[in-house]
Order: C-alpha cells, then structure tokens, then sequence
C-alpha cells in the first residue's frame, strides 16, 4: 500500500495549494481528488478568496473523515524545490508532506482497497484560521455523528487540545513632550506595558490548572507597535495577542479578566480577530464527557491513544457542533512548517492501513 501512498502524496505535493495567498480553485487538485474517488458521490463547494471543500461520499457512512489540502509557504530555507516529493532515508519530504497532504494521500489509498461506507472532507482553510469550509459543512445537514480530523498525531488518536484565540487591543493616551509631569501616565505605551505586566502575572496564576495531561493557560504578546519618537508622550498604541486555553477555562471569563487589567480610559478598542474552541468543546462536565466519548470510538477503531497537545484544530468545531470528534493522523507536528518537512514512511503506510481497516 505504501507505493500507491507515495504515488498520490507525489501528486498532491506538486500542487502549488499555500496559504497564503491560498490561490486554489475548483480544479487542479481538485480534479486530482475526483479521479481518484470513482464510486464516490462528488461535491464541491467555492467558500471565496481560495476557500475550497469537497465532500466525497461511498454508501451511507456516519463518520466522516477531514483532511486540509492547504499549507504554509515555503521558505528559503528549503534546500529544494518544496513542490517536488523526495523519497530517502525512510521519509517523504515536501511542502505539506507532514502538515498534511501525507493523510489525504493515505485516503486515497485506503478507499481505492476497500468498497465500504466511506466519506471524506478535504478543504482548503486551515492554515490561514480561517474556518469557512468546516463551519460551512457544519451548519449544513451532514449527517454524521462522529469525526477524525487529519494532522500530525505520529498515529497516535488526540482525544484533546487547547483552544486559541486572538486578540487586537488599542490603547489611547494624550499626545506631548516628553519632559511633562504627566508623561508617565498619559502615553498609551506606557499603558500598554503596563497592561502586558499585569497581564502575564495574570498567566502566571493559571499555571496550575489541568485538564486531560495539559497544565497551565499558554499566552503570547506577538506585537506591540505605537508612539513617534522617544521624546513625545505617545498617542496610541496597538497589541496583538493570544492566549490558549485548557478546555475547562471559560475563553469569556478570560477575555473579561485580561480587558480588565487596564483602566477603561486607557483602552480605545479591544476586539477578538479569532477563535477557536478546544478539543472537547463544552463546559468542565460536558467536556470530559466527550473526551470519554472520543476514547471510546478510539478503542472501537483501535487507534492507539496519545496524549493532549498544545495546538489547535479543527477537530474542535466538529466538537462544538455535537460530532464525537479526534485528531489522527501520520507525522510528528515537530516538522509541520517547517523547512524541508518530511513524514516517516511507515507513519503513511500505518495511517493508510488502519484507515483501510476502519473502512472495511
């Protein structure tokens, strides 16, 4: 089964699907995608601005499988062309290999060996937050009860991950020299510095809260930009940041806490740009619940379980629209975006064949 792996995962590297500028349309891999599905009932659905889904159906199943073809761009620092699959030393390497055209490559495989209820998602989304094709699948009349979501998992089932969410914060101040009495508390930057003080004592508090082998509440200032020069009180100030949280914090609760940790004369704005709920969604009782739901579709499939990571899926909208949901897939996320990213061979050949058994 391997070499009919790698002679899809072949084809689907050398489709240019990066995001950004997420440049794909209905055709190329897509077309790709049909002609390897026959038996399959097609659907492809244009979400805009590059956003893609095809829903291939065989039978009347009610799991369904999702994969993204998207992936990140490339980067100097490959040392060859990163839409051309290399094959050496027991990997596969190539831009989206791991991250994570490797699993919809064992799809194929697996559904050309079997005849079987089967349905697959693939979608074009992930890579930019930018969830069109899930929420869009979802909101529809589907029809499944359970789900496994492809990404770098080593084979191993997640039944759990942090969510994530970002935020834009603007702070205000009044514009002066810098000589005046006041400058300490009216520059917005100064603001701003003192918000990120208080806000990572805040973080700093959460480290012993646990849910499902994770700890603690991840948070990170990426961009702090404001003022004009060193000797003017600065007049605004813009952060960007993101926090993911456990799947028994309260993302509201903490959005109250952090916006609160300035005075509100000093915020001018404070919105959140995205987010993403974690796996199980629901509160502290209703996610455990779902995280038992989700192992035991892991043991009735006999998918190995492995532990709960720190980054998000979309599993977790599967999660949050009643969907029993895992993550499963081949790779190690230690490669995901990286240059020169590559998937073990026998992580493709596993995946593929225990795909291959599920569908049988």
């Amino acid at each position: 089964m391997l070499e009919d792996v790698l002679g899809h995962l072949e084809a689907l590297v050398g489709f240019d699907t990066r995001n950004p500028p997420r440049l794909i349309g209905t055709g190329g891999i897509f077309d790709y995608l049909r002609a390897q599905l026959p038996g399959f009932r097609i659907e492809v659905t244009d979400h805009g601005d590059g956003a893609v889904s095809l829903l291939a159906v065989r039978g009347n199943p009610r799991r369904v499988f999702n994969v993204h073809l998207d992936t990140v761009p490339d980067s100097p620092a490959w040392t060859a062309d990163p839409h051309r699959l290399r094959v050496a030393g027991g990997r596969a390497t190539g831009l989206g290999a791991c991250d994570i055209k490797g699993a919809a490559a064992g799809l194929l495989a697996a559904a050309a060996r079997t005849t079987g209820d089967a349905a697959f998602l693939f979608s074009t989304d992930e890579e930019a937050n930018d969830a069109r094709c899930i929420r869009a699948f979802l909101a529809g009349d589907h029809g499944f009860d359970e789900a496994i979501i492809a990404e770098p998992t080593a084979c191993e089932a997640v039944l759990a991950h942090r969510g994530i969410s970002s935020v834009l914060m603007r702070f205000t101040g009044n514009a002066g020299h810098a000589s005046g009495a006041d400058a300490m508390r009216a520059s917005a930057l100064h603001q701003a510095m003192r918000w990120g003080s208080r806000a990572l004592d805040l973080v700093e508090g959460e480290a012993q809260q646990r849910f499902g082998g994770l700890a603690g509440l991840r948070f990170n200032i990426g961009r702090v930009e404001g003022g004009i020069k060193a000797n003017m009180i600065a007049p605004d100030a813009e952060v960007r940041f993101g926090f993911r949280p456990l799947p028994s914090m309260s993302v509201d609760g903490l959005h109250g806490r952090l916006r609160g940790l300035a005075p509100d004369a000093a915020v001018g704005h404070y919105e959140e740009t995205f987010r993403g709920p974690p796996l199980p969604a629901g509160d502290v009782a209703d996610a455990e619940a779902r995280r038992l739901q989700a192992r035991d579709l892991a043991d009735e499939l006999g998918l190995p379980v492995g532990n709960a990571v720190d980054f998000w899926t979309e599993a977790s909208l599967f999660s949050a629209a009643g969907l029993t949901a895992l993550v499963y897939g081949p790779g190690d996320i230690a490669q995901a975006h990286a240059a020169d990213e590559w998937v073990e061979l026998d992580q493709l050949q596993r995946y593929a064949e225990s795909v291959a058994g599920i569908l049988s």
